[in-house]
């Protein structure tokens, strides 16, 4: 099943949802500032990514800026940041089986549907 991790007031999320949308393939959408992901499903995320955790982080966030920019993070303090201000997770987040995309670009999100 494809699972999309969603953030309707992004315009890039929403892009990134349509392209779901038109696909006619079966997804779940996860409004992941209402549900957030536990430090074991972002950890998942990040390793079907393939990227560290700071590359998940939107920096631009005033919460970043103001709690956690040109602090010395392990992962898991980053990770732990995520959880406890799910704002600061980049999106929209597309899976599909062990594939995953951020749609930055939206159109990303095509090459794993």
């Amino acid at each position: 099943m494809i699972k999309i991790y969603h953030n309707n007031r992004c315009s890039k999320s929403r892009s990134g949802l349509q392209i779901l949308e038109n696909s006619g393939k079966e997804f779940e959408v996860v409004k992941y500032l209402e549900n957030t992901p536990s430090e074991k499903d972002l950890k998942e995320i990040i390793k079907l990514l393939g990227i560290e955790p700071i590359a998940l982080v939107r920096k631009n966030e005033a919460i970043w800026k103001s709690d956690f920019k040109n602090k010395d993070l392990s992962d898991a303090d980053i990770i732990k940041a995520m959880v406890e201000n799910p704002k600061l997770i980049e999106r929209p987040i597309v899976i599909n089986g062990d594939k995953a995309v951020v749609g930055r670009p939206p159109e990303a999100i095509s090459e794993i549907i």
